[in-house]
C-alpha cells in the first residue's frame, strides 16, 4: 500500500481549551464534540448552536436565481393551455430523484407528464435530437430538463425549429454561451444572484417547486417551501448526497428533514428498497413490522444510491423512477429486488474491468503519467466511472476511462466514438482540463472532480497526449501524494459507546460536513485477523488498560506491514456494532501505520546494518554474527513458506513469523546477515524485488551448506570486538 500522508486539521491547545470548555459546559456536550466544532470553525457557543440545531440555515429566496420567473411562468402557461410537458432526465441517483420530484409535483397540477431518460448503452449522456423527436411526435409541447441541459445549445435549437419548448435546470458548469430555451434555471450562471450555488440538480428542482407552489397556490414564500419540504425533501435529500454535494446552509437544512422523512413514513418505492436491500425475501415481512432502520447520509451513499445508480448503468434508469412512482407494494418490492441483481451484476463487472486496468497500467507505465487515460473495446459504459474513481484513489491523480463499446463491425475504425468517464483529484478541474482539450473531443460536461466525455479512435493518442500537457503544468508533486485527513487526536480512554452516540448530533453528514475522524497514537496491535476470505481486516489493540475493535474494510491483512505487538497510530471513524442484542464502539479504520516510536527503532537498525555493512566495528552484545543454528532455522522457515506458496516476503513478515517459529531470537542485522550469506552460497534462491522485500526459490542441495566458505561472515568476524 501506498504510504497516506495524514492531514491533521488541528487540536486544542492551551489557547483555545478555553473556548472548547465553554462550548462543552454550555451547550452540555462532550468535550470531544465541542473540540470537533471549534475545528471546523465554530469558534463559540453562538455559532456552534447555531450549527448544531440548525438556526441559523435558511431556505433562500428561489426567485434570486436567474430566469426563475420565466421558468415559473412558462410552467403556468402550460397549465393553463393543458400541455402534455416531458421531464428529460439523467441516469444517475442525482437525475433519477430529480424526474420523480417533478413528476410528481407536475402530476399534482393535472398536467399530463410523461419523462425520458437516455439509455446510458445507446445514446449517452445529455439531450439528444432524436430524442426530441420522438418525444415531439408523442405530443409534447414542453421539455422541462433537470440535472442536465446547460450544454444543450443545438438541440434546443433544434427543439425550437419543430415547435417544442425547452426549459432547462441543471447544476453543471456552464459554457459561455447558454442555450437559447425559454428559461435556463442554473446557480453557476455568472448572471445568478442566488446565494447558494452548491446545489444539486434535485436541489434546483426543488427550488423550482418552492417557486412554483408560491405562484400557484398563494401561499407565503414560507408555507410555499414547508409544502414542497414535507411532500419532496426524502428525494431531494437522496439525490443530494448521492451527487456529493456539500452539506451544508441550504442543502444540511433539507437533507436533516429529508432523512427524517424517511426514517419515520418512508414511501412505498424507498420502503421496498430498504428491505430489499436488507437481504430479506419475505415481500410483506416490512410493510406488517419493519425493523427501525438508522437512515443516515452513510446509509443512502453506500446502501440504497449504489442500488438505484444500477439501473442506469446495467439496465435501464427507468427502472428506479417507477420504483418511486408506483403505488402497488408488489410492484416496487420486485423492482427493488431487480435493482439489487443489478447492483450485484455491476459489481462483478466493475471487478472484471479494475483488473483488466491495472494490467495495463502495470504494464504500460501509465502511473508514471498525471493523468492516467485508459481504453478498451468490451468496457461497460455504465461501470468506467466508479473504477476511474478506484483508480484515481489508488494512484492518487485524475483517471480517464473509455469505452469502445457498441460501435458497429468487428474490425475498430478511426471514426470510432469512445465514451469516457473520469474523475480528477484538488488541484485540477475536470472540466478546464477538457476545455483545453476541446478540439479533440466529440463532447463532453461534468464538474470539477467528475466529468464525462466522448472521442473519436483517432483522436484518442492526441486527447491523452493533450491532456497530460495541461496536468504538467497544472499538477504539482504534491497533489499527487495521496492524503487523509483526520479532525483530531484522542486518547484510547476516550473511544467508548457513549462517545460512538454523541456524536450523532453532529449529522447529516457529508461534503463540508464529513464523517468525524480521528487518530489515536502508539497504541499496541493486539489482533490482526482477516476477515471474508481476507477481503477485509479485523484489529484489536490496547494501551495497557482499554481495549477496542476496529475493521478495516475491503483491506487484506497481508498488504500491512504492521504485526502483533507493534506500536502503532490508527486513523478511524467511530462506529457503534451492533450484533445479538450487543452494542460496541468500534473504529473504521482508514489508515493504519507504524508509530514514530516504531519507525525510529526500525531505522536506527537499518541506519546500524548499514554502518556494520560498511567496514564499521562492532560489539559481540550486539549479536551479529548468526550460529548454525540460526542459519537451520531460517532455512526451513523459508522453505516451509515457499513450499506453502509464500514466495514473496518481507524482513518484518519474517522476524514476526520466525519468533513464534522454535521460539527463534533473530534480529533485523542478523536475519539481513543470514539472507545476504545465502544469497552469497546460493543455499537459497533469492532476489530482492523492493525494500527490505525478497522473493525465495528453492534450490536443490546435497550435503550440508558449507557457512565457513562465506567471505561474507570472514569479514563481519574481523569486525566484532572481542
Amino acid at each position: 500500500m501506498k504510504e497516506k500522508k495524514w492531514l491533521i486539521k488541528n487540536a486544542a491547545t492551551e489557547d483555545t481549551l478555553e473556548s472548547v470548555s465553554k462550548i462543552s459546559e454550555e451547550l452540555g456536550i462532550n468535550a470531544i464534540i465541542a473540540n470537533l466544532l471549534y475545528c471546523r470553525g465554530y469558534r463559540d457557543v453562538a455559532s456552534a448552536k447555531k450549527f448544531l440545531y440548525m438556526e441559523s440555515e435558511i431556505l433562500t429566496d428561489p426567485y434570486e436565481m436567474a430566469d426563475m420567473s420565466q421558468a415559473v411562468e412558462r410552467l403556468a402557461l402550460a397549465v393553463e393551455r393543458k400541455e402534455k410537458v416531458t421531464v428529460y432526465g439523467d441516469y444517475d441517483v442525482d437525475g433519477v430523484t430529480s424526474v420523480c420530484t417533478l413528476y410528481l409535483y407536475l402530476r399534482s397540477l393535472g398536467l399530463e407528464v410523461d419523462y425520458y431518460i437516455p439509455n446510458r448503452i445507446g445514446e449517452g449522456y445529455g439531450v439528444s435530437e432524436t430524442a426530441i423527436s420522438a418525444i415531439a411526435e408523442s405530443g409534447t409541447n414542453l421539455i422541462i430538463t433537470v440535472d442536465t441541459g446547460i450544454t444543450a445549445d443545438v438541440e434546443v435549437a433544434f427543439a425550437k425549429s419543430i415547435g417544442v419548448d425547452f426549459l432547462i435546470t441543471d447544476h453543471h458548469e456552464c459554457r459561455q454561451v447558454l442555450p437559447e430555451a425559454c428559461a435556463v434555471v442554473n446557480p453557476h450562471r455568472p448572471d445568478c444572484k442566488s446565494k447558494f450555488k452548491e446545489l444539486a440538480g434535485v436541489g434546483v428542482v426543488f427550488k423550482f417547486l418552492c417557486a412554483c407552489e408560491e405562484r400557484f397556490t398563494g401561499k407565503s414564500r414560507a408555507e410555499s417551501a414547508l409544502s414542497i419540504v414535507s411532500e419532496y425533501a426524502d428525494l431531494v435529500a437522496i439525490g443530494t448526497i448521492a451527487d456529493v454535494m456539500p452539506i451544508k446552509e441550504e442543502n444540511r437544512l433539507i437533507v436533516s428533514y429529508g432523512l427524517k422523512k424517511m426514517e419515520k413514513s418512508p414511501r412505498l418505492g424507498l420502503a421496498a428498497l430498504i428491505e430489499a436491500s436488507s437481504g430479506k425475501n419475505e415481500a410483506q415481512r416490512f410493510a406488517n413490522k419493519r425493523k427501525q432502520i438508522k437512515i443516515s447520509s452513510s446509509y443512502i451513499g453506500f446502501t440504497l444510491a449504489p442500488r438505484i445508480n444500477a439501473a442506469g448503468r446495467i439496465r435501464t434508469a427507468g427502472m428506479a423512477v417507477e420504483l418511486f412512482l408506483t403505488e402497488d407494494y408488489e410492484k416496487a418490492y420486485r423492482i427493488a429486488n431487480d435493482l439489487c441483481d443489478a447492483n450485484r451484476e455491476r459489481q462483478n463487472e466493475e471487478n472484471r474491468i479494475i483488473e483488466e486496468a491495472y494490467k495495463k497500467i502495470e504494464k504500460f507505465g501509465y502511473d508514471k503519467m498525471p493523468v492516467i487515460v485508459l481504453d478498451a473495446d468490451n468496457w461497460h459504459h455504465g461501470v468506467i466511472g466508479i473504477v476511474s474513481s478506484r483508480i484515481t484513489e489508488k494512484y492518487s491523480r485524475p483517471s480517464i476511462l473509455i469505452s469502445f463499446e457498441g460501435n458497429e463491425g468487428d474490425v475498430p475504425m478511426p471514426d470510432d466514438i469512445g465514451k469516457g468517464s473520469g474523475r480528477s483529484i484538488k488541484g485540477m478541474n475536470l472540466v478546464d482540463a477538457l476545455c483545453h482539450c476541446q478540439d479533440e473531443l466529440v463532447k463532453f460536461g461534468g464538474h470539477e472532480l467528475a466529468a464525462g466525455l466522448s472521442v473519436t479512435r483517432a483522436n484518442l493518442d492526441a486527447f491523452r497526449r493533450k491532456i497530460n500537457e495541461y496536468a504538467k503544468e497544472t499538477l504539482s508533486e504534491e497533489n499527487m501524494i495521496p492524503t487523509v485527513e483526520a479532525d483530531i487526536e484522542i486518547s484510547l480512554s476516550d473511544v467508548n459507546l457513549s462517545l460512538a452516540d454523541d456524536l450523532r448530533i453532529l449529522e447529516p453528514y457529508g461534503v463540508s460536513n464529513p464523517v468525524p475522524s480521528f487518530v489515536l497514537k502508539d497504541i499496541t496491535l493486539t489482533e490482526i485477523a482477516p476477515v471474508s476470505e481476507g477481503k477485509h481486516t479485523r484489529l484489536a489493540f490496547t494501551d495497557g488498560k482499554n481495549v477496542v475493535v476496529g475493521m478495516f474494510f475491503s483491506c487484506n491483512p497481508d498488504t500491512l506491514d504492521i504485526y502483533v505487538g507493534d506500536k502503532v497510530d490508527v486513523l478511524f471513524n467511530l462506529d457503534v456494532n451492533e450484533w445479538s442484542g450487543r452494542r460496541n464502539a468500534q473504529l473504521i479504520i482508514r489508515d493504519i501505520k507504524q508509530s514514530e516510536a516504531l519507525r525510529s527503532r526500525m531505522n536506527a537498525e537499518i541506519q546500524r546494518f548499514s554502518e556494520i555493512w560498511s567496514g564499521a566495528r562492532f560489539e559481540q552484545s550486539e549479536n551479529v554474527i548468526p550460529s548454525r543454528e540460526d542459519f537451520a532455522n531460517v532455512y526451513r522457515f523459508l522453505v516451509s513458506s515457499v513450499r506453502c506458496g509464500n514466495e514473496v516476503l518481507s524482513v518484518r513478515d519474517i522476524l514476526y513469523k520466525l519468533s513464534g517459529f522454535r521460539g527463534s531470537s533473530i534480529g533485523y542485522i542478523k536475519l539481513l546477515v543470514i539472507i545476504k550469506v545465502m544469497q552469497e552460497l546460493n543455499i537459497i534462491g533469492i532476489v530482492e524485488v523492493g525494500e527490505d522485500v525478497y522473493r525465495f526459490s528453492m534450490q536443490y542441495r546435497s550435503g550440508k551448506a558449507e557457512l565457513e566458505k562465506s567471505n561474507l561472515l570472514r569479514r563481519l568476524r574481523t569486525q566484532q570486538n572481542n
